[in-house]
């Protein structure tokens, strides 16, 4: 790892891609994201990358799936608005297996809303916010470090399960700063040999040599009985996932914790402020951070309800969307509550331990 330095999220994210061999960067600018692309415009062409900035989103994720379906370690970026945009694309990518990495820099809904943070976008990145069965593996950074540590993370990700790979940030996470260090850059010889396990179905030029052949990159598929086999062989690599990608941060998990909390990203930070706090008044929460929340940590969530727990309390900043899987995962056992901010605002520590408090 490099000496830290000092960066915002967007640009600590950018310079992460770039280190982990992303050398094909489409997007158009939106707020609070706009210094990740510009970013990318500055840094991509001094390593021989290609930057494009597109006519529109749209035009983006299509650019997206051309140099993926090409093999190679391709990325774009937006905010709330701009990622519904893109998600008939989304979808495009997902059905052809081609792996891409998209950052989300959410901002307030919905519509246009605001350029504020917030969480409201959960739904669309875990549930399949494009048409068809489908799913993105989703990671949600709750610092600057994890932010960048996600982005070569993200590739290897998608390269492994030939999927897209959604890094769900928001705005407060895209402009603050804090000290990062980045891993070492990639060689060209690198990146190739990690590009290399796409040859066998990328589209490659003619060549007259053994096992080199166009290959087709296509979701369409006119016939429903091959159509459902398709589906079915991308559920037995979303379960493959399931099996292999769950991750999630305990903090102050232990047997007398009288409230567990769920909450995962910037929401997160302000939770394991508040949980401090009350430690110093003797009062013992607990909080589980899914780190990837798809695939969902569920089972981290069953495993903590033990006989002391009296409440689970999930922290979002939305009016209650990832609560629903928290639910799911409770299964009717304890009850669960739910704190939420949205437009933009963002609950403070005092208002976490209010409500802690309050369910004691």
């Amino acid at each position: 790892m490099s000496e830290k330095v000092l960066m915002k999220g967007n640009e600590a994210v950018a310079e992460a891609a770039i280190r982990a061999g992303c050398r094909l960067y489409f997007a158009y600018p939106i707020t609070p994201q706009s210094e990740l692309i510009e970013y990318m415009a500055k840094m991509l062409p001094k390593v021989k990358g290609t930057f494009v900035q597109a006519e529109s989103e749209v035009a983006a994720i299509n650019m997206v799936y051309g140099a993926a379906g090409c093999g190679k370690r391709v990325m774009t970026s937006s905010s709330s608005p701009g990622i519904s945009l893109k998600m008939e694309g989304i979808s495009y990518l997902a059905g052809a297996n081609l792996p891409s990495v998209i950052i989300n820099v959410q901002r307030g809904g919905p519509g246009l809303g605001d350029i504020q943070p917030a969480q409201g976008d959960y739904f669309q990145a875990t549930k399949g916010g494009g048409h068809g069965d489908y799913r993105l593996i989703v990671l949600a950074p709750n610092s600057v470090q994890e932010f960048a540590d996600m982005a070569s993370e993200a590739f290897d990700l998608a390269d492994k399960y030939r999927i897209p790979v959604m890094i769900l940030s928001d705005g407060l996470l895209g402009q603050m700063m804090e000290p990062v260090s980045f891993k070492p850059t990639l060689t060209a010889e690198e990146i190739a040999e990690k590009e290399k396990i796409h040859l066998d179905w990328c589209m490659r030029p003619n060549e007259d040599e053994p096992n080199h052949h166009h290959h087709e990159i296509n979701s369409l598929e006119i016939d429903p009985n091959v159509l459902e086999t398709h589906v079915l062989d991308l559920e037995k690599k979303y379960k493959l996932i399931t099996e292999n990608e769950i991750k999630f941060e305990e903090y102050n998990i232990n047997d007398d914790n009288q409230i567990v909390c769920v909450a995962y990203g910037t929401a997160s930070r302000i939770v394991k402020s508040a949980i401090d706090q009350l430690s110093e008044k003797g009062i013992n929460v607990g909080l589980i951070r899914p780190i990837n929340v798809w695939p969902y940590p569920s089972n981290a969530i069953k495993n903590v309800l033990h006989k002391k727990v009296k409440k689970v309390i999930t922290f979002e900043l939305n009016l209650g969307q990832m609560v629903e899987d928290v639910r799911l995962a409770v299964n009717g056992q304890i009850p669960v509550e739910f704190l939420g901010k949205v437009g933009g605002l963002v609950f403070s520590p005092d208002e976490v331990i209010k409500k802690i408090e309050d369910n004691l």
